[in-house]
């Protein structure tokens, strides 16, 4: 049987401790993750660059290179970058998209399209990111400004963790919003990352 290919993982930072769980959950020793950070969602100008940089940087180390990113705000230019190299990526637009599934994403912003969505990894980092990175610690008055069309916090949760949905539902009381939990599990993501492994050099 032949080896089966080495593949480069570029991922936003913001999956990193996801793929690493999966890759260590189903012995996938064959794929490597590289990761961008993931404050390049402040600045999405960035990732299209970024991703093409660890492209070239690496083509030569690897039979195969997957990206995992949604479009993340670029404006169709990150997919335009990819044709141009020759590279696929997860589907969806971003990674509320692939976790829920694109269905239930759907149902959820259209029973309320005043939703604003947590991960674990925003979970974990909430007061950085969305506190201090909006500039609510410093000036909450600010919260109407940015959440004052937002009807509801909904979790949508990777792992079962006691702590994270206690840390959303406090994030979603400080935001003044309704609290929603959904549990997805690695949702798309596992199922894209399961379809690489398994498809033969030429398929992806």
């Amino acid at each position: 049987m032949a080896p089966a290919p080495s593949t480069l993982l570029i991922a936003c930072g913001a999956l990193a401790r996801e793929v690493l769980a999966l890759i260590e959950a189903h012995g996938w020793s064959q794929l490597t993750l590289v990761c961008l950070p993931a404050i390049y969602h402040n600045t999405p100008d960035k990732i299209p660059e970024g991703v093409r940089e660890r492209i070239r940087e690496n083509r030569d180390r690897y039979d195969r290179i997957l990206v995992l990113y949604g479009d993340c705000g670029t404006g169709g230019l990150l997919d335009r970058v990819l044709e141009e190299e020759g590279v696929a990526r997860i589907p969806g637009p971003h990674c509320y998209d692939f976790y829920a599934g694109p269905t239930d994403f759907a149902a959820l912003t259209q029973a309320e399209p005043g939703t604003f969505f947590l991960t674990d990894y925003l979970t974990r980092h909430f007061d950085r990111l969305i506190i201090e990175g909006l500039g609510l610690d410093r000036h909450p008055e600010l919260r109407d400004d940015y959440f004052g069309n937002y009807r509801r916090l909904v979790y949508l949760a990777q792992t079962d963790e006691p702590e994270l949905r206690r840390r959303a539902e406090a994030a979603a009381k400080r935001l003044e919003l309704e609290y929603h939990y959904r549990f997805t599990g690695y949702g798309g993501l596992g199922g894209f990352l399961d379809q690489a492994v398994a498809e033969p050099m030429g398929a992806a």
